[in-house]
């Protein structure tokens, strides 16, 4: 079992392909992967499980509450494409920025691939609305989400394609500085 201190160790890097890939390739993206969520082959989880995702869905669709944030440790690690957060008041620093940056953002489909002890795993399209253009995007992503013995999210890895994406150079420079500096803009709850 990881460290409880030590987030780091619970990340867990998923195999888009077994997960989301088709027998049939062409029924896959030019990636070899398929992340737009089919709802109908979702997998049941338990209510305590199914409350994880809810919180989280709702984070995506700019509930901003103090209440969603529980599921996270309190020092736990936020990864996607843009962002590195290592603690739970830094993570709410993002999802306290979407009602800022987006009119409207809404969760519109899950598909839940994956149900392990200490993971959840699903697929998700959320359709952002930006503030400056009023143009819907839909985004398909692949999100893993790692739980400690206590089940509070303590890894929220947040694939938009296959890549894996940089914890190294450039790229970890951005993301850090993102994560480390947008709570002085967004202004989350101090008791995060």
């Amino acid at each position: 079992m990881p460290e409880q201190d030590n987030p780091e160790q619970y990340e867990i890097r998923p195999d888009p392909q077994k997960l989301t890939g088709h027998d049939d390739p062409s029924r896959n993206a030019s990636t070899g992967v398929d992340y737009e969520p089919n709802p109908e082959n979702s997998i049941k989880l338990p209510p305590n499980r199914q409350h994880i995702v809810d919180c989280i869905t709702r984070l995506y669709s700019g509930s901003a509450s103090e209440q969603d944030m529980q599921v996270y440790a309190e020092k736990s690690i936020y990864d996607d494409p843009w962002s590195y957060c290592d603690t739970r008041y830094k993570i709410a620093g993002q999802w306290y920025g979407i009602p800022k940056v987006m009119a409207k953002s809404q969760t519109l489909k899950t598909e839940v691939v994956a149900n392990e002890p200490d993971r959840i795993i699903f697929k998700q399209q959320q359709e952002y609305t930006p503030r400056v253009m009023h143009f819907s995007k839909p985004v398909n992503s692949l999100i893993t989400l790692t739980l400690d013995e206590n089940d509070k999210v303590k890894y929220h890895k947040d694939m938009w394609n296959h890549n894996d994406y940089s914890h190294e150079g450039l790229g970890k420079i951005m993301k850090t500085l993102n994560g480390d500096h947008l709570t002085k803009i967004t202004q989350p709850p101090e008791t995060l």
